[in-house]
């Protein structure tokens, strides 16, 4: 039988590999973000040769400008279709996500409920890549063909609605994944209180399962948004990457910051790749600011129940 002062030893050693663990983890987040931090800056003070001159990027024209294309960079335009995108994305998103859960959590029988989230799990799973070429193959003709209904033209499809689905499509199993987690959590003695007090079963459901679940469901939009924000590959396959903006037209191509990066990165050299990570520091602070903001308005809503 090992004596106390062993077990405190051991206690001790396997709390320092969780700390060295936990450091291991927090300096990759930021190795990358100071790699990418140097990278992007550099436009901005090296000078570059370009034909019978030279270049060097504004900072101020970067930040302001609205039209992206050889030795004009503006990011502007990016920030706002990005913004404006994942907002539509995510509205529709929650509805779709919060609705599905309830329905899984409360209403489904047993054996369909389970069928339901191995489907939300194998979405889930699904690459990036998959939804871009779906995107590609199914949601650019459609839309193409609901413009060409409308008498609007759209560039075979490629347009902010088709990044918008291809985004509520790929944020949709995250964060019905953990508003279901969240709503199971919920206790069957406030569910049978809530119907013995006279309230019906939809109104159980929505204000007390529902209700009850806020702050998790809240939790899962920001993971949502957090996907949406970072997505590139199935974005840069169906958004058409417009040379200026913002494009509220959503029937238009569009533009979104993780499309700039990706496309032509490894075809570019010179300042044309070295703006990508200046790009990449903006997306980082968005990143961070969104999550901040929404992290916020959570733990305020946990305060006030």
């Amino acid at each position: 039988m090992n004596s106390p002062e062993r077990k405190l030893k051991n206690d001790k050693i396997v709390s320092r590999i969780f700390l060295a663990l936990a450091i291991i983890c927090a300096s990759f987040i930021v190795f990358i973000v100071a790699v990418i931090f140097f990278k992007g800056i550099i436009p901005f003070i090296k000078k570059y040769d370009i034909g019978q001159g030279t270049f060097r990027a504004s900072l101020w024209g970067f930040l302001t400008g609205t039209v992206w294309t050889d030795y004009k960079y503006g990011v502007l335009g990016m920030v706002i279709n990005t913004i404006y995108l994942v907002a539509i994305s995510s509205f529709v998103a929650l509805i779709i996500s919060v609705l599905a859960s309830l329905f899984v959590v409360r209403i489904a029988p047993k054996k369909l409920s389970k069928a339901f989230e191995s489907v939300i799990e194998l979405l889930a799973s699904i690459p990036s890549i998959i939804f871009g070429l779906f995107g590609q193959g199914f949601i650019c003709p459609m839309v193409r063909d609901i413009a060409g209904a409308m008498g609007v033209q759209t560039m075979g499809g490629s347009s902010g609605l088709a990044t918008v689905i291809v985004l509520i499509m790929m944020m949709i199993p995250t964060i019905t994944m953990l508003t279901i987690t969240q709503m199971r959590s919920i206790k069957q003695d406030q569910i049978n209180a809530s119907l013995a007090l006279g309230a019906t079963k939809a109104q159980t459901d929505f204000k007390i399962v529902l209700g009850g679940s806020k702050s998790g469901i809240f939790a899962a939009l920001i993971l949502g948004i957090g996907r949406a924000l970072g997505e590139a590959t199935a974005v840069s396959m169906v958004c058409g990457n417009a040379i200026d903006g913002p494009v509220f037209n959503l029937f238009d191509i569009t533009r979104t910051l993780t499309s700039t990066m990706m496309l032509g990165l490894h075809e570019t050299v010179g300042v044309d790749y070295d703006i990508r990570f200046s790009v990449g520091i903006v997306l980082i602070v968005i990143i961070l600011v969104t999550n901040i903001g929404l992290n916020k308005i959570r733990k305020r809503m946990m305060k006030n129940g």
